[in-house]
């Protein structure tokens, strides 16, 4: 990998073909997404989209990912958490909500999706932010938390 790419990757992806894990998934085809994902629960993934190194996708309460999508390295997209349960001591149930992010999104680097967020077609979600409000289509999007609309782009 050193020699051919001029890269290192973790030990997993050297053995593994992104596109063969994609397709073993179920995701769309064109699709990748690296061996160190951790994939939980109920994801779907449209067609051609990349899924980066490092990358977290609970479907526990549901995720869908559109086409063309650029998940970037360590994004994490949830749809569930545990604060009632754990507050409670136990008592509570853990929260589930479906979260959607539509076709043609970018999501830049290390940022954190949380539960039942919609992110809109086009939209660019900044690197670090936290998205914890549904993102209006062809919207950019940045900041902790990430505030809308930025900018917004024509669609």
């Amino acid at each position: 990998m050193r020699k051919r790419f001029n890269r290192h990757v973790s030990f997993g992806d050297l053995f593994t073909d992104r596109w063969e894990t994609a397709q073993f998934l179920g995701f769309g085809e064109g699709a990748s997404c690296y061996d160190n994902v951790l994939v939980l629960g109920d994801v779907r993934v449209g067609e051609n989209t990349w899924i980066g190194p490092n990358a977290i996708l609970d479907g526990s309460g549901g995720l869908s990912i559109g086409s063309y999508c650029s998940i970037s390295a360590g994004v994490q997209i949830y749809s569930h958490d545990s604060v009632d349960w754990s507050t409670s001591m136990g008592s509570a149930v853990v929260n589930k909500s479906a979260t959607e992010i539509g076709d043609g999104v970018y999501i830049g680097p290390n940022a954190v999706i949380q539960k039942g967020v919609k992110i809109g077609n086009g939209a660019v979600i900044g690197a670090m932010s936290l998205v914890n409000k549904n993102v209006a289509p062809n919207s950019t999007v940045f900041g902790i938390p990430a505030k809308e609309p930025i900018k917004s782009r024509s669609g």
